[in-house]
């Protein structure tokens, strides 16, 4: 008996290296307290992410254990612009042009991407300290909705999604019972929030209220297998939602409705964990790859519909 698909296959892409840490960016052979609690004290010398594009297409992107920002310029050559006492994760651009990081160590930080200065916008709740932010996402209004995952799994499902305006101040936590937030990312009405939600291996639609509440929160991807589970997400300009699946080395690409229509291959590491559309239409993937200390790109063929919904950047 042949069994066929509800829907076509998704196209199947293999991306290619755009760039990678050159060696004398690499802090080989040097310990990290990051590395030390989360890689069980193997070596890494980077742990790429947070990729976002400016204006004059340069790929801006962090460096968890040593506390580093990097930008690319598009011809893929790498300049390091920042490093503290932190473990920056996600990084959004303002459309004013300041540069927004979500650190895991110290909360929601400013970096000044003139003179490389780091600086806290936002390091609690109301004194309560956030369990450890992971990613951020720009609305169009200025609102910045961010992760806060710490070490949040299945065996503890309290990680908390906030949404902050950064102009007045008012945090509101939008929910509270998430095993592991990562990657997120509004869509197209800005209606609802679509949430990466890494140790459950699944992607979950948060609808919210014109009051401003999350109402019947659902599941709407669920993976399985792979080491890790969705990380990093993306919004393409018809409504659909890439999904970064570290642990897999493959970035999924949905349709407005959830049925995959593209998968990418990483030709590297298995560490996808997060993407950004870029390049000419909006056409270019920039994944980073965390194994390899890689940036990977796929381009999409113009026959396939998929570019990337405009930011709040103006990047595209």
């Amino acid at each position: 008996m042949t069994h066929t698909y509800p829907f076509p296959e998704p196209v199947i892409l293999d991306a290619e290296v755009f760039t990678e840490l050159p060696a004398t960016l690499r802090r080989t052979g040097q310990p990290s307290y990051w590395a030390e609690k989360n890689r069980r004290g193997a070596p890494a010398d980077s742990f790429l992410e947070g990729p976002s594009l400016d204006c004059d297409g340069n790929l801006w992107f962090v460096d968890i254990p040593f506390g580093r920002v990097f930008r690319a310029d598009p011809g893929g050559g790498i300049s390091q612009i920042a490093e503290y006492d932190g473990q920056p994760n996600g990084l959004k651009i303002h459309r004013d042009g300041r540069i927004f990081l979500a650190d895991y160590q110290n909360g929601i930080m400013l970096l000044d991407p003139e003179t490389g200065a780091v600086t806290k916008a936002l390091g609690d709740a109301d004194t309560e300290s956030f369990k450890g932010c992971n990613d951020l996402h720009f609305g169009r209004d200025g609102a910045l909705y961010f992760t806060d995952q710490g070490q949040t799994g299945l065996q503890d499902p309290t990680g908390r999604v906030w949404k902050w305006m950064p102009e007045t101040g008012a945090l509101t936590c939008l929910i509270d019972k998430v095993p592991s937030p990562n990657g997120l990312v509004l869509d197209l009405a800005e209606h609802a929030l679509f949430l990466a939600v890494t140790r459950a291996n699944a992607v979950w639609r948060l609808p919210m209220s014109p009051s401003g509440r999350v109402n019947k929160a659902g599941l709407f991807i669920q993976f399985s297998g792979g080491r890790a589970g969705p990380d990093g997400l993306a919004l393409t300009s018809d409504g659909g939602v890439v999904v970064c699946q570290t642990g897999m080395g493959l970035v999924w690409v949905h349709d407005v409705l959830g049925r995959p229509i593209a998968v990418v291959r990483s030709p590297r590491g298995l560490g996808t964990t997060n993407c950004a559309f870029g390049g000419p239409e909006g056409r270019t993937l920039f994944i980073t790859e965390s194994d390899s200390g890689s940036i990977l790109k796929a381009e999409f063929p113009e026959s396939l519909g998929i570019a990337g919904a405009p930011m709040f950047s103006g990047a595209l």
